[in-house]
């Protein structure tokens, strides 16, 4: 989950600056090589900060000194060799999926990922490297400390009500829901939108169950119904968790234009529940990343410090 998580957070910051890069030619083949420092036998170059300096500032916009710069690819490599310790090792093609997973939901191909980076001076394997390393620490931190990082559910009840209680605890659902979708074909004029939303609130009109809404969607031409999905309320926005809850059961909820149509949702079932509320969802994942935070930088300190870490005397 965390793994996900920061590669989700850097794919967010990098997005932002890559939809505004005008593509350059590719980069000078004239690459400085003069070794800064060796990390347990790995030599970091030049050319290494002044990759990372650009790629930092490209995601974050803020500049690094180098020594901050030189101190982040001094764990990347800490990190990488235990790693291997361990036998957590992507290959090439895990990472290389991982990158075209990344320009996917960039909305662009892997090809123009790397031309888009080239146009700022940065190789693709500068990207590709720091993701490298997110992933394998992530894997140790959580494989290796998976107790230390659990937070029990007594300890998250006494962190709300520290907070000042949570108001939705009485107020905390289970809903058992089948999506529904007229299908309107894309470019379809403004008229047929508006017939099938006319169509969709007469069947809201009749419907009355999840069987009857089955069998209407079931055969209906440029409809669908989808299979049973079944949320909390910590699953779901606000706003949708009160359509859900203004909709009596067996009905569906107000139809709403999508790119595929018109949907809605027909709601099978409301139970209350106490498995999770949105505020001890929200208060569980804060004390998961404050223990994960404090875990990774104990664990970072401790093989830091047993690395050979060698720099060159100048002559």
């Amino acid at each position: 989950m965390m793994t996900s998580t920061l590669c989700r957070h850097f794919l967010a910051l990098v997005v932002g600056s890559v939809a505004t890069i005008v593509l350059q030619a590719g980069i000078s083949p004239l690459h400085a090589q003069t070794v800064v420092v060796m990390v347990n036998g790995d030599p970091i170059t030049d050319f290494d900060i002044e990759q990372r300096s650009k790629l930092d500032f490209l995601s974050s916009h803020k500049t690094q000194n180098r020594q901050e710069v030189l101190n982040t690819l001094i764990d990347e490599r800490v990190k990488l060799k235990e790693g291997k310790k361990y036998g957590v090792d992507p290959s090439g093609s895990d990472i290389d999926q991982a990158y075209a997973d990344m320009s996917s939901r960039m909305h662009i191909s892997p090809e123009q990922l790397t031309k888009s980076l080239e146009g700022q001076g940065i190789r693709a394997e500068t990207l590709k490297s720091r993701v490298k390393a997110d992933l394998v620490w992530g894997s140790l931190v959580r494989g290796r400390f998976k107790e230390r990082l659990q937070v029990g559910e007594k300890d998250v009840a006494a962190a709300v009500k520290a907070e000042g209680g949570d108001d939705q605890q009485t107020d905390a659902f289970e809903y058992r829901m089948q999506p529904v979708v007229l299908i309107v074909p894309r470019g379809s004029a403004q008229s047929a939108v508006e017939a099938r939303h006319k169509e969709a609130e007469s069947l809201r009109a009749r419907v009355q169950t999840c069987d009857e809404a089955n069998n209407y969607f079931k055969t209906m031409q440029n409809a669908a119904i989808r299979s049973t999905v079944i949320k909390t309320s910590a699953d779901i926005p606000a706003n949708l968790r009160k359509v859900l809850d203004d909709t009596p059961i067996g009905h569906l909820t107000p139809p709403e234009v999508t790119k595929q149509g018109i949907e809605m949702v027909a709601l099978c079932g409301r139970k209350p529940t106490t498995i999770d509320t949105p505020k001890k969802k929200e208060m569980r994942e804060k004390m998961y990343a404050q223990k994960y935070e404090a875990t990774s930088k104990n664990y970072l300190d401790e093989i830091r410090k047993a690395a050979m870490i060698e720099y060159p005397s100048k002559k």
